[in-house]
Formats: C-alpha cells, structure tokens, sequence
C-alpha cells in the first residue's frame, strides 16, 4: 500500500485553506507546445548537468493538487522560456515505479513537491513560492537572479521591503570583505526563505539609525518591534539572527493572507507549539491576548513557539485537534512527537499559570478521541483512541487494523474488501478485522507510522507489530494474516518459552 498523504500537509492543507488555483486563457500558444519538460529515470540526470537553474515538480496524475498546478505551472514555463537567459520549468511523474528512485533521492514525501536545482544538480532547494502563474514567474526570476538586491535609494528601498515580508538588509561601507563575502553566502543559502539586499547609504532606509555606515544587518518584519539591527557576521550567529528574529513574539492566524507564511514558519518550528483560540470579538480577547503575549515572551526562550488563532478562521485546527467551540477561549500545545496538552474555557489569569504548570509536567497529555461506540456489530470493528488499549493492545487477539480517513478515495475502496475479511473471521474468536478514523481519533505513534491514507497494522496476539504493504485483495490480505498470526495457545507457549529462558539464565548466574 504505497499511497501516502503526508500528514503535515494534510494539518497545514486544513488549516491554511489553499485559494483555488485557476488559469486564465493568455498563453494560447502553449496549447500546441508543451513548455514544460518532460523528464523521467532516463533522462532526468543527464537534463539536469545542462542547467545552472532548473525547477522539477514531482507530481502524481491522480493528485488533485497537481492537476490545479499543472495549466499555471505550464503557462509559467511559456512566459519564463522567454526570458534572457530563460528559466526551465521540467515535471517528472514520481508515482511511476521507474522513476521511485529518483523521487527518493530528492525526498519527495507528497504531492506536489517542487525543487529548484542549481549548478547541474548540485545544490537542491525547495520552492517556496505562490502556485498561480504570475506568483510562480515573479518568484523565480528573483530565484535565478542575483541573491541579494542592491538597494540605491529610497525608491528602491520602498519597494523592496515592503510592508508585509521580512527583508534582511546589509549595510556596507564597501562591496567587499569578509563582512560582505558571508552576507552573499548566507543570501545564497537562505534566498527561498527571505528577500536580501544590500546597500551602501542607511539613509535610504525607511526605518532605523540613518546615519549607520556598517557594516551591520538590519532586519525589517511586519510584526513586533519593526527592525532589528545585526553586527555578528559570522555565518552561523548571523543565520540564528536571521531565523530567531523572523518570527513574531505571537503568530497570528485570521483570515489575512499576508499572515499565513508566518503561520507555515511556526509550524516548520521544533519547537513545542502552543495555540491560543480565541472569537477576536468577545469582552476578554484583548485581556486573553495581552496575557498571552506576557507570557510567550517569558518562555519562547524555553523550547515553546506561541500562535493565536481566531475561532472564524480555524475551523480546520478544530477539525484535526477534535476541539468544540464551547470550549473556547482555549490553549493547546502540541509536541512534534503528537503529544498534546488543553486547557478549555481558559481565563486570562489562568493562562501563565497553566503554561509554567505545562512546562513544570503536572499538566495530563490530552487525548483526542470520538465516543467509544454504545454498539460495534459489524464485521469490521470500530476502533477509537479512548478504546485503542482494550481493542488492540490488552484484548490478546491478532488484529488487523486500519488507519483511514472519511474522505480518502482509497480508503472506501478498501472497505468492501476489508468487510470481505472480516466476515471470514467472524467464527474465529482469536483474529478482530478494525479500523480507526485518523482524523478523528490520536494514535499510539511510538508503535504505529502512519503518514498517510490508508495505513494498514497487523498486531499479533503476542503483541508483534507488522505494518500490510501487500496488495489490496481479500486473498492477499487473510495470507499475510494466516501467516503472521498466533495460533490459540501459541502465546502461551511463547510465554511458558520466555519463562523457561528466564529461570534458565537465573541458574547460570
């Protein structure tokens, strides 16, 4: 069972509802040429060592996504084809079997990734940018451009800062030295990530000493404070300024488009990441907000990065954490091994309590799960995570379990199949065919990976964990079952064996 929905793209999928991508009728000559390249395991290597600047989409025909990508991705090929030197805009299907080795080797974990590749393949990056044509064309002619902008008066200054980005700005008493030559690397290395410029006069700076000569870099940001001034040039202080800097005190998630690459920064974070969800219009959203942001600077330090999301605009955060409305204001953190702690109805003078109660460990893990079923009848199970430990772990049979999700085209293909496999057990008392709805309950992930939909575990009643990558058929599946199972009895044969072991090594002592 190859098919993976990785489930970082799925929460960010939710949570940033991606604007429908559509294509408009310019660039009707691409209609009879294809712009894009088309590359696959015969040629990709050899296509690659031609170019300085190249951009490859791994895609997969039935993703939906890629084929909302494809019309603006080609009409982007056609306009930056005639550019000088032009820009090569190439796909390679990754769902075809010759090519899984190359999508291997460039971590392609979902669909669509796009990666810039740089002197012949030698330095990969991730593309960052918009995925409607105009967006992807302005976005790369910066990307094959030069990595840092020289800025060369006021004009330049105001339209290359902006008020929405962060813009990272050197400011120089001379194009050149040490100074220099490690800002230049440090642009070349981060230019998907911020825009860099370079300068020689601060004056024409919108915000900041005008009177600075440098060199020093000057950090401009949309949030908090405004700028920041850098005098460490060394590459990695100056990269920790970078990253530690861009990142608001409180992230804030609304409806505000020109928030939503914050939103993605918090969370790419390894930090521990705590949600404040709020209605921005109730009597004690300033008071909560106020808290809140108290207390995110007393611990952002501490390995915690702090959002505040508006309840209107995070329906998709309630739909993946299990949260109600009635419980708002409320506060989760989330640990990047799926660990969880909430505090619902939460008031303003609770929240530093809490969070130094969180950080101290006397705050319980939450525990997102749908009611345990008053009737579970049909051949297959239903498993949720409030009834996982008696199903699965303490029940002593073999179970066949599956991770879906209601949505998931797959997944209602295989549950005929799966009904299929659970009717020939039903007078077998040692074997449980189950599935458990991902989206809705948390999982045990210390015992089972699931990174996509549907994910297939067999759990034999000694307690071994086998992950079903075989072919979705009901003779395929109750093979591996036959053939993985523990017989009646087999189990305690197994622990009388281990016992037997045990005394046999106290006697050798």
């Amino acid at each position: 069972m190859s098919f993976r929905v990785p489930i970082c793209f799925l929460f960010l999928s939710l949570l940033l509802a991606a604007p429908q991508i559509s294509a408009d009728e310019s660039a009707s000559e691409a209609k009879e040429k294809e712009f894009v390249l088309t590359l696959d395991h015969s040629n990709f290597s050899d296509t690659i060592k031609k170019h300085d600047f190249i951009v490859v989409e791994f895609y997969a025909p039935w993703c939906g996504h890629c084929k909302k990508l494809a019309p603006e991705y080609e009409k982007a090929a056609s306009i930056l084809s005639s550019l000088d030197p032009p820009v090569v805009l190439a796909k390679v299907d990754a769902n075809e079997e010759k090519n899984k080795e190359i999508a291997n080797e460039y971590d392609v974990k979902g669909y669509p990734t796009v990666k810039i590749l740089r002197s012949g393949g030698k330095h990969i990056q991730e593309y960052k940018g918009p995925r409607e044509a105009d967006g992807i064309v302005e976005y790369l002619k910066k990307q094959s451009g030069p990595a840092s902008t020289e800025i060369k008066s006021a004009d330049d200054a105001a339209a290359f800062i902006g008020e929405n980005k962060v813009v990272v700005v050197g400011i120089f008493p001379k194009f050149s030295g040490e100074e220099y030559e490690n800002f230049i690397a440090l642009a070349e290395k981060l230019r998907s990530d911020y825009d860099f410029g370079h300068t020689l006069e601060a004056k024409h700076l919108p915000r900041g000493e005008s009177s600075v000569t440098g060199p020093v870099v000057r950090l401009f940001k949309p949030f908090d404070e405004l700028y920041v001034d850098f005098k460490d040039f060394k590459a990695e202080a100056l990269e920790k300024f970078i990253e530690d800097s861009s990142i608001p005190v409180v992230t804030v998630f609304n409806n505000d488009p020109s928030n939503h690459p914050f939103v993605v920064k918090f969370f790419n974070s390894l930090n521990a990441k705590a949600m404040l969800f709020i209605n921005v219009t109730s009597d004690v959203a300033e008071a909560l907000k106020l808290k809140y942001r108290e207390a995110a600077e007393q611990y952002r330090s501490q390995g915690v990065s702090f959002l505040v999301g508006d309840v209107e605009a995070s329906q998709g955060a309630f739909q993946y954490f299990g949260l109600k409305e009635e419980d708002v204001p409320l506060i989760i953190i989330q640990h990047n091994d799926g660990k969880k702690f909430f505090k619902p109805n939460v008031e303003p003078d609770q929240l530093t309590t809490w969070l130094k109660d969180y950080k101290e460990g006397k705050v319980a893990p939450y525990l997102k799960s749908e009611p345990i079923p008053g009737t579970n009848n049909e051949p297959v199970k239903v498993v949720v995570a409030n009834s996982f430990d008696d199903v699965v772990f303490k029940s002593g049979k073999n179970v066949l379990l599956e991770f879906y999700a209601p949505w998931c085209g797959h997944c209602k293909k295989l549950a005929p199949i799966l009904d299929e496999v659970a009717v020939s057990y039903q007078n077998d008392a040692d074997v449980t065919i189950a599935k458990l709805d991902a989206t809705a309950n948390d999982i045990p992930s210390e015992s089972f990976d699931v990174q996509g939909y549907p994910t297939v575990y067999f759990k034999s009643a000694s307690g071994k964990i086998s992950p079903y990558e075989g072919d979705r058929t009901k003779e395929d599946i109750i093979q591996f079952i036959e053939k993985n199972r523990d017989k009646p009895g087999q189990e305690q044969e197994q622990a009388k064996d281990e016992s037997v072991k045990q005394e046999q090594g106290k006697d050798e002592l």
